[in-house]
């Protein structure tokens, strides 16, 4: 019997089992991936107060070694679903049950796919949601970009180190990233814009992405965006499909919440990008980390009484 389970090793499950480990509680641990999450996707971090300019990689294993200093465990899992008993709760995965009093999830969330013809198709043959990951690959050629929010933009500029030109493709007419981000992307010579544009189609042949049908959002007109890679970036949606039995998300999917990281069942939190709020990043996720952490711990002494 675990006091919590935590969901997702990102920045706000490593903070929560740093605050919960620290308050003397049995704490789990449960990633399906490497922990960081997004972190491990991102070139560089810069507004993580403290840390200066540090890379995604980099600050996860630090989170990592820090959410391990005070005992908590940590441990691989698919997590299919949480069965609710009166005085406890089951973490169910694919090879193993975990009984809890109080769960925190921290599932985060993954990029919205276009829904495009020929993204699944060319997915990994040109088609990616990682500048990271895969700009490496792009060398001296050229990569369209689709989106206009912080991330489309901040990782277009990261791939013109490698890439000979990036076309940032938005189906508005101005971008909604940060103004500082948006400042370097009109100084970056390497950078280009396609206003009011939406894809219809993603084009190639067998082995890999050979240009972009678009369409203008304002006039119909279509027109074709030659490129060697492209890069998606439309926003993201919730890892909570199997949570949802729960009752605790919106029709959108996210997971509703109090102040204090409490849903609607009790001994049951939410925390980080999955989480119905106005700010997903590395900072709001640690936030809501330390308040769950602490209030997890209020919640089991609760039980005591």
């Amino acid at each position: 019997m675990y006091d919590v389970v935590i969901i997702g090793a990102g920045p706000g499950g490593m903070t929560a089992a740093l605050y919960a480990s620290r308050a003397d509680l049995k704490v789990l641990v449960l990633e399906r991936g490497i922990y960081g999450g997004q972190m491990q996707n991102t070139a560089e971090v810069e507004n993580y107060p403290g840390m200066g300019m540090i890379s995604g990689p980099e600050l996860s294993e630090k989170m990592y070694q820090d959410s391990n200093n005070f005992g908590a465990e940590h441990a691989y899992g698919y997590v299919t679903g949480i069965e609710v008993n009166e005085t406890y709760k089951t973490v169910v995965t694919e090879d193993n049950r975990y009984e809890t009093k109080t769960v925190i999830i921290a599932t985060g969330a993954e990029h919205r796919k276009l829904g495009a013809p020929g993204e699944d198709e060319f997915a990994g043959r040109g088609v990616s949601y990682c500048a990271v990951c895969d700009g490496a690959f792009f060398r001296n050629q050229h990569l369209a970009v689709i989106g206009g929010g912080d991330s489309a933009v901040e990782e277009g500029a990261y791939l013109t180190q490698m890439a000979s030109k990036v076309t940032v493709v938005h189906r508005r007419d101005a971008l909604r990233a940060q103004k500082i981000l948006q400042d370097r992307a009109f100084k970056n010579e390497k950078m280009a814009f396609e206003w009011n544009k939406t894809v219809e189609t993603i084009e190639g042949d067998d082995n890999k992405v050979k240009a972009l049908q678009l369409v203008d959002t304002q006039t119909g007109e279509k027109s074709t965006l030659e490129v060697d890679g492209v890069f998606i970036y439309v926003g993201l949606v919730p890892i909570t499909e199997n949570f949802s039995n729960l009752g605790i998300t919106d029709e959108e999917g996210w997971i509703v919440t109090n102040e204090k990281m409490e849903t609607s069942v009790p001994g049951i939190y939410a925390i980080g990008d999955v989480r119905k709020t106005i700010l997903r990043q590395i900072t709001t996720a640690v936030g809501d980390g330390s308040i769950a952490g602490q209030e997890v711990y209020k919640y089991i002494e609760s039980l005591n009484d």
